[in-house]
């Protein structure tokens, strides 16, 4: 009898173009399940094609970079039909992203079929005591507060998702 691994549950992090807050999300919170050991794969995508294989905003990168977080290697991608068969839990930034989001889940549905869609929605902030279910404001027409902002609240909310990961997914703590 060999052992089998368990496979990593997969989150993807979605804003609306991939450039800002989704690349932002996607290596804060692989930094703290990171740290937390957990089997947890994280990626981002956006609901747009506006940057596709762009590298993430330079004012992200910078503000990131001040806190220890390298975004240089990440690349701009649209969502997909398929992440929602690839992807356990899709976070959404804002409600607008989750609104094209649940669009596409049902179109997930109606092209795969319900038992292949294993996404689940969920804002970022959803179990986030400081932003709870708050939106994550899109600092492209912002200031560097702006940049601060998302970092603060991608890394409270990442924070709350450990948390939750570590009480509802037993199977994602090695």
């Amino acid at each position: 009898m060999s052992l089998q691994t368990q496979a990593p549950y997969q989150v993807l992090c979605i804003c609306l173009g991939n450039i800002c807050r989704s690349p932002t999300a996607e290596v804060v919170l692989r930094h703290y399940c990171s740290e937390a050991q957990m089997n947890i794969v994280v990626d981002s995508a956006g609901t747009s094609n506006y940057h596709p294989n762009k590298a993430p905003d330079q004012r992200s990168q910078f503000h990131a970079k001040q806190r220890g977080y390298d975004l240089s290697t990440l690349r701009a991608r649209q969502v997909t039909l398929a992440d929602f068969i690839n992807f356990n839990l899709i976070l959404a930034m804002d409600l607008d992203n989750l609104s094209h989001l649940k669009r596409l889940h049902t179109q997930a549905i109606q092209h795969y079929g319900a038992d292949q869609v294993l996404a689940k929605l969920a804002l970022m902030s959803e179990h986030d005591p400081d932003y709870l279910k708050q939106a994550l404001p899109d600092p492209y027409y912002g200031e560097a507060a702006d940049f601060e902002r998302v970092l603060d609240q991608c890394e409270s909310s990442s924070q709350a998702w450990v948390v939750y990961f570590q009480q509802h997914l037993p199977q994602v703590n090695n």
